[in-house]
């Protein structure tokens, strides 16, 4: 059964020009990267599962939905497995979209891939260069628009990228996909990259630029803020550029930033900034546990779970973001929360809890079981009383009894972890030896039959110890299980020198609240530093004489930030220590004020409150009760005086007409329940009805509302008064 279509959006408003020449795309079935190592030494990245499906799945229905018409497969490590999946998967029989596969065992790098697209001649026109480790939901009319209309007017204008905003973590310069610093100079006006450089480190504070740039060009926009998607709309100027200059090998870190400088042939790259879409890499582990929760919380739609299935497995969403595809077999004592995804065929038994995780099909899992914020694939067997924690757990491996996964880990296919073993944080655990030469995955992905040999090796040494637990090991087999407890099989694989930063910054697992503590002092340090010298550049800002910042846009992004932050707190039981310390790195980040997080934080309760199951007012009301209760301690950091509370009072009232108008008629029950919890007293809401007194009717629509509460207000000091007396 084919994943369910998308429907198609138009490409172009000009038919005669979708006739000439059909919307094309490129895409690279191949990483060319180490980072999901030791998994991708045995299935290829594009078919590993994203909650449930391969990657490239995402990929080909976003590109069938936006127009595109032809897409060519680029296939390196692993190339038959990912041919003989796309072969019997029935994206080659849709009408008006197909799929070619091309396949070379020579190329090491993207650039030797888009090479060998040029010599095969299959690209006649603008197409789309995309990996098959990315997905979207975001229209390309405007995009193509943008690109066709640019090299209309400037034949030198042959690639368009398509960013987001995504402000980085001030601690960890970081993206939230686990991404590092990505610093941009774009012309506000014509959109045109002028500066691109990866890896930056922004806690020194400094970056040097060409002081050419400053002069060539009339205004700039410096950014630390943008995300780049990895999606390319490209003229075919840009695979003859790759043919002419053999020394291009990567897209980004060769290529553009090879355009970039190159003031001879004068060719421009622009780009296309999305706002309400979503469009995502997944690079690392920290980006696909993001992503995944991404999928899950919808932000994807409708490349979700419900919406895209495969095979005759539906998958149907329940409350509370909860997922099960059919024939799923629990027991009435197994407890499972909200943002979790269960696999058809699979079996969960008494008090076992699974949280905030995705368990694929065909698995077992015993009782006494807990999965917390886990990826659990295809086929694996759990037994009793064992402990997953933010991890991933690939096809076919057995965790035995009591045994238990630390933050971090990940498992490699049918490895068996013995009895009472506890597996360390951040440990990859392989049947395959660790590689002695750190080379390129494709370097050793792309012999299938060696993988399949060293596969069926292992599986048989696997069977025989499944098959009987008091077999004498032999001098190799006991040598395996030294490392992973009794009845275990495989290798742990060895940190890199130097690799322990780079586990916990890249890792599913969330930063640990000490590491976040530890740098904070250091950056803050550094950002001192910064603040003492007034020719400092602002992170995100245009170099003009006279410097202009978009404080509405900032706040925006803040805000939006802020409930990213908050969602994950609620989803992943952070404590609320942690939270503010996070809240604490935006705030410095954007140069907000507390009652700006306060704001943010009371809007993001209140959506929350309202999404959870409510079919009357008084349900809605008790969640708005149960928010509040949970998170008082995070709201009242933020209110350390009157002003800030008023400031809570007037975000209250703004989202009630614009973004949560369901809570209106209640505005009088919740602004009583902040004053019973002593969130907001009653000096800030004596002050706000005394602002409101020479507004207008329309500003004053709930101090209406509230005239009973704020009549008993003013008549309850009286009462007490009377009280003392007596």
């Amino acid at each position: 059964m084919a994943p369910k279509r998308i429907r198609a959006r138009a490409v172009s408003d000009d038919p005669e020009d979708l006739a000439r020449v059909p919307l094309q795309a490129v895409l690279l079935a191949d990483s060319f990267t180490t980072r999901f190592r030791p998994i991708t030494l045995e299935r290829p990245k594009v078919l590993l599962p994203l909650v449930n499906l391969p990657m490239i799945e995402y990929t080909l229905a976003w590109l069938e939905s936006a127009g595109v018409e032809e897409v060519f497969v680029f296939c390196c490590a692993h190339a038959k497995q990912v041919m003989s999946y796309l072969e019997n998967s029935q994206w080659k029989s849709l009408p008006k979209f197909s799929v070619t596969t091309i396949e070379s065992h020579n190329s090491i790098s993207a650039g030797d891939a888009l090479r060998l697209i040029y010599e095969r001649n299959v690209i006649h026109g603008d197409f789309v260069l995309i990996s098959g480790d990315t997905l979207s939901n975001m229209s390309l009319t405007r995009a193509l628009q943008e690109h066709k209309e640019r090299k209309k007017k400037d034949s030198n204008a042959i690639m368009t990228m398509v960013v987001q905003r995504s402000k980085p973590s001030p601690i960890t310069q970081q993206s939230r996909l686990g991404t590092d610093g990505l610093f941009m100079a774009i012309d506000p006006t014509t959109k045109q990259l002028l500066y691109y450089e990866e890896n930056t480190n922004h806690s020194k504070g400094t970056l040097s630029i060409d002081k050419m740039l400053l002069v060539d060009n009339t205004s700039i926009t410096l950014h630390n803020d943008i995300q780049d998607c990895y999606i390319d709309i490209c003229s075919l100027e840009v695979l003859s550029l790759f043919t002419d200059n053999f020394d291009y090998q990567h897209l980004r870190r060769h290529f553009v930033k090879g355009l970039l400088i190159d003031d001879i042939m004068g060719y421009k790259i622009f780009t296309h900034e999305i706002h309400s879409s979503y469009a995502a890499r997944v690079d690392n582990y920290r980006g696909y546990d993001t992503i995944s929760k991404d999928i899950i919380q919808r932000w994807t739609y409708p490349l979700v779970p419900d919406v895209l299935s495969l095979g005759n497995s539906a998958t149907k969403l329940e409350r509370q973001g909860m997922y099960r595809s059919s024939e799923i077999g629990q027991s009435r004592s197994a407890q499972i929360g909200p943002h979790t995804v269960i696999g058809t065929g699979t079996t969960i038994g008494s008090n076992t809890k699974i949280t905030n995780s995705v368990v694929g099909k065909g698995c077992t899992i015993g009782s006494n079981a807990v999965i917390e914020g886990s990826y659990v694939w295809d086929n694996v067997i759990i037994e009793d009383e064992c402990e997953l924690r933010h991890a991933i757990v690939c096809d076919g491996v057995v965790m035995k009894s009591r045994s238990v996964l630390k933050p971090g880990v990940v498992l490699s296919f049918k490895v068996v972890i013995g009895q009472n073993f506890v597996v360390p944080p951040y440990s990859k655990v392989s049947l395959l030896k660790q590689p002695t030469k750190q080379d390129s995955d494709e370097e050793l992905e792309y012999a299938d039959n060696n993988s399949d040999t060293l596969d069926s090796a292992a599986t048989g040494t696997m069977d025989k110890l499944n098959g009987d637990p008091l077999l004498e090991f032999s001098e190799m087999e006991h040598h395996v299980s030294s490392e992973l407890g009794y009845g275990g099989v495989g290798y742990i694989w060895s940190l890199c020198e130097g690799s322990h930063e780079e586990e916990w910054r890249h890792s599913v697992a969330p930063i640990p609240a000490e590491k976040l503590a530890e740098i904070t002092q250091v950056i803050e340090d550094d950002l001192e530093l910064v603040s003492q010298d007034s020719n400092a550049p602002a992170s995100s800002g245009e170099l003009k004489p006279d410097t202009q910042i978009n404080a509405e846009d900032d706040a925006v992004y803040f805000e939006k930030e802020v409930e990213a932050t908050f969602l994950r707190a609620v989803n992943e039981n952070v404590e609320v220590d942690h939270v503010i310390l996070e809240v604490n790195s935006l705030r410095l980040s954007y140069n907000m004020q507390a009652a700006d997080c306060a704001g943010a934080i009371f809007h993001s309760m209140m959506k929350l409150a309202l999404d959870a199951p409510h079919s009357m007012q008084n349900e809605l009301l008790r969640n708005v009760h149960n928010t509040v209760n949970a998170w008082q301690k995070l709201l009242k950091s933020y209110l350390p005086g009157k002003d800030e509370e008023i400031e809570v009072i007037l975000k209250f009232e703004e989202i009630c007409l614009e973004s949560v108008k369901e809570l209106s008629p209640l505005f009088t029950q919740i602004l009583h329940l902040l004053y019973d919890k002593d969130i907001i007293t009653e000096e800030a809401i004596e002050d706000w009805e005394s602002e409101k007194k020479d507004a207008d009717e329309a500003d004053r629509v709930f101090v209406k509302q509230a005239e009973i509460f704020l009549q008993w207000l003013r008549e309850a000091p009286e009462e007490d008064d009377e009280e003392d007396g007596e």
